[in-house]
């Protein structure tokens, strides 16, 4: 594990559980779903939102050169207890911002609890809800993007 920091709130069988939920939902959709943990917001990106930094990331990890669109990513700063639901054009043309945000809303009160992989693991099902009426799986779907964490 790259980052300590987070063994304070997963274990790693956790997030092997987590990944293994990630690849299990995008069997039916043409949707890609990434995770990024961060602990904080760091010095020089102190001036900036959490909503900023996930776009930022997003970008980053080339979660807008999907075919389709379908990138989302579920962006965490653990400290700050800040979520973020980043979703690609195709998908954002069709599900509104009251959506991600009811999301985000379920996160909080799952960490509140310290119930870190619970609210995790809703929070994909939400979004595989979501996506399922939307974004069923292809004909000719490929797993795009890894499935695997980003902590940083």
């Amino acid at each position: 594990m790259p980052i300590n920091y987070i063994k304070k709130y997963l274990s790693k069988e956790e997030l092997d559980s987590i990944t293994n939920h990630i690849a299990e939902i995008e069997k039916f959709t043409s949707g890609e779903i990434r995770i990024c943990f961060k602990k904080n917001t760091a010095w020089a990106e102190r001036k900036l939102t959490s909503r900023e930094m996930a776009l930022k990331e997003f970008h980053k990890l080339g979660m807008h050169n999907t075919k389709y669109k379908t990138g989302v990513l579920l962006y965490i700063l653990f400290k700050e207890r800040k979520f973020e639901v980043v979703a690609d054009t195709g998908i954002n043309d069709k599900i509104s911002d009251e959506k991600w945000d009811l999301i985000k809303n379920h996160l909080i009160n799952e960490f509140k609890e310290g119930q870190y992989k619970n609210g995790i693991i809703k929070a994909l099902d939400e979004i595989k809800e979501v996506l399922l009426v939307e974004f069923p799986v292809k004909d000719d779907d490929t797993n795009e993007l890894p499935n695997d964490i980003v902590i940083k």
